[in-house]
């Protein structure tokens, strides 16, 4: 049995399964919603979906949310699990499904979000049962002898990417990408019209990263500006007819919509990108936030920092985590729309959460993460006043 935390992380992995091995058949446990999975999985043969988990009995592998094992009853216990991003996984989700599985390989990221939860967990704060913490942490608490093998090698990050992503967010764990330079391409058939948008294309088509940053302002959450500068920037994508070459494909393979992704930090930012860009007739690009793209991965990802045009610095915005997932999700390319003054609000709003005894402390904090990764788009930076 494999264990994800979103229903997006699950029909990722039934796809690419299906990509590397077509002939091995899967089961898809999900919910019985009207629209319980990807309609993409219709097309896919050797994939069978079902509600119930009787129904996939026999089947070499079968992929589901934590949500959705937790409801599982009356079933002979698998014999072996796979819990795919298990630091995003609260440690109460493990302890529903922990009886359906004897043995259990738990694969994920500490640099990303933590589990999100609805109510405050201070009470159980550097408990070693606290509910709110990752499956991992829990784990490891009761159990310090488990064996953990470390993956020093990123096969999504281009060697762009992997460099900055590492010294930002993983001092302490460094990795490297798994291809070199001249193993992956993005080429653009139509030439640039000289915008701001178009230019930070080709930057970013060049170099892997670009910065697209308005005029200083303060502004609401759903900047019209900012929002508009994403759509058009993704509909600039569209129209120069991108393609991309990789280990995976030698051959030019186009950038269609469904391998371009919107990155935002709130669910209302992701409702008016989607808004505007289905006013350009682009309809079909993956619109999120950070905690639902987390595990996932595109070509190319366009993303509104999270800092953009605020008048202060939240902890919620400089959560490490949040950033690092946002500016991890491309094979290829990432363009980063942002208003200036990022760098000087960072500086009047340090990092103030309070350290509780007993608990992990993230290094590197938001802070200093944020400045990294700010300092180095500096280099790809394209101003542009819309």
């Amino acid at each position: 049995m494999v264990v994800a935390q979103t229903n997006a992380q699950v029909d990722d992995l039934v796809l690419r399964l299906a990509e590397k091995s077509p002939d091995l058949p899967v089961g898809r446990l999900h919910s019985s919603d009207s629209d319980p999975y990807d309609k993409a999985l219709d097309a896919l043969n050797h994939v069978r979906k079902s509600a119930k988990a009787a129904d996939l009995a026999g089947l070499p592998v079968v992929i589901s949310t934590a949500a959705k094992w937790a409801h599982v009853k009356g079933v002979e216990p698998w014999g072996h699990a796979i819990v795919d991003e298990a630091y995003q996984m609260r440690s109460d989700s493990l302890l529903a499904v922990a009886g359906l599985f004897e043995r259990a390989l738990f694969v994920g990221d500490p640099g990303q979000l933590d589990p999100f939860s609805i109510v405050g967990a201070e009470q159980w704060a550097g408990l070693s049962y606290d509910p709110s913490g990752s499956a991992v942490t829990t784990l490891l608490a009761h159990n310090p002898d488990l064996p953990q093998h470390r993956l020093p090698v990123s096969w999504r990050l281009p060697a762009s990417a992997a460099p900055l992503v590492s010294d930002a967010f993983y001092p302490y764990t460094p990795f490297r990408s798994g291809t070199a330079h001249a193993d992956r391409g993005l080429t653009l058939s139509v030439p640039s019209d000289g915008s701001g948008p178009d230019r930070v294309i080709d930057e970013a088509a060049a170099s892997g990263w670009g910065l697209l940053e308005l005029p200083a302002r303060h502004t609401p959450r759903t900047d019209p500006e900012a929002i508009g500068a994403v759509a058009l920037t993704v509909r600039r994508l569209l129209d120069r007819g991108g393609a991309t070459t990789s280990e995976r494909s030698p051959d030019p393979t186009p950038l269609t919509a469904d391998r371009i992704a919107v990155g935002t930090a709130h669910r209302d930012q992701a409702a008016a990108v989607r808004a505007a860009l289905s006013d350009l007739g682009a309809t079909d690009v993956t619109v999120d936030t950070a905690n639902r793209l987390q595990g996932r991965e595109y070509d190319v990802t366009v993303i509104l920092h999270p800092l953009s045009g605020r008048p202060d610095a939240t902890a919620f915005h400089l959560e490490t985590g949040r950033l690092c997932v946002l500016t991890s999700r491309h094979r290829h390319a990432c363009i980063v729309i942002c208003r200036e003054g990022v760098t000087a609000l960072l500086d009047d709003y340090p990092s103030t959460e309070p350290v509780q005894l007993g608990t992990l402390v993230k290094f590197p904090d938001g802070w200093e993460a944020n400045h990294a990764v700010l300092a180095h788009l500096s280099e790809h930076r394209v101003r542009w006043h819309p």
